[in-house]
């Protein structure tokens, strides 16, 4: 099943900028809401890929902190599609023993959600087979905002000494705390940005950008991403030759 990644070193981590639903249901005449639909299907079957393959940690980005500012009603849709998505995500989790967390600031969703996310959490925490992250309010200042207001409570109380804080001391408050960085970020739909996404984490990352949308982004898309991944020199800011 997996000959056509047969000679490819696979990323560990891929991160993903699920980008482009509402401009692809537009350009079929359908409703914005038909394009995350679609996307979050799209989602299932590119967990279940990637854990076939191998790749062990996915993160994806759902839902950032500026989306706040997209109209009521389009808002309203996500987080009803987000509590259906995370019930079903429950299925998935138990499928591929995959350990899912939900990277963000929780506090702002609905009470409902948060409860769905805890139960989310809780019953997936000791799989191990893969790691799925979903971003969901989440924005890459506001979880340094967050890791440096947590760290200054330590300091203060005595946990962590005074001094310097090296960047392993302060990982450790991120969100994602004791996963890899990304080695490939992939972004669909043609924006060629990370929007405030992993803004510490992409320090070394590989950069993809496609035109595709994310609906339309699948398999063969996939393997574009990670050919091309092959042919980059990652030298961590290393001169060599």
């Amino acid at each position: 099943m997996n000959e056509d990644i047969q000679g490819l070193k696979l990323p560990q981590h891929i991160a993903i900028i699920l980008d482009g639903n509402g401009r692809w249901a537009k350009r079929k005449g359908m409703p914005r809401s038909y394009g995350h639909i679609v996307g979050c299907d799209n989602l299932e079957k590119m967990c279940d890929m990637m854990c076939e393959m191998g790749i062990k940690y996915l993160t994806v980005y759902a839902f950032s902190t500026e989306n706040w500012k997209r109209s009521p009603d389009e808002v309203r849709t996500l987080m009803n599609l987000f509590r259906k998505y995370l019930k079903r995500c429950m299925r998935k989790a138990k499928k591929n023993e995959m350990r899912v967390k939900i990277i963000g600031d929780p506090s702002a969703l609905d009470e409902d959600i948060q409860e769905s996310i805890k139960e989310l959490e809780g019953m997936s925490k000791d799989y191990d087979k893969m790691f799925f992250q979903i971003a969901l309010n989440y924005g890459g200042r506001d979880e340094i905002e967050r890791a440096v207001t947590k760290l200054a409570d330590d300091v203060r109380e005595g946990k962590i000494p005074e001094g310097r804080i090296t960047g392993e001391v302060f990982e450790q408050y991120l969100d994602t705390a004791g996963m890899p960085d990304p080695d490939l970020m992939i972004r669909t739909s043609g924006e060629l940005r990370i929007s405030n996404f992993l803004l510490w984490q992409l320090a070394y990352t590989e950069f993809y950008f496609t035109d595709v949308a994310w609906p339309d982004f699948n398999r063969k898309e996939l393997i574009k991403a990670i050919e091309k991944y092959n042919g980059r020199d990652r030298r961590f800011g290393d001169a060599k030759e």
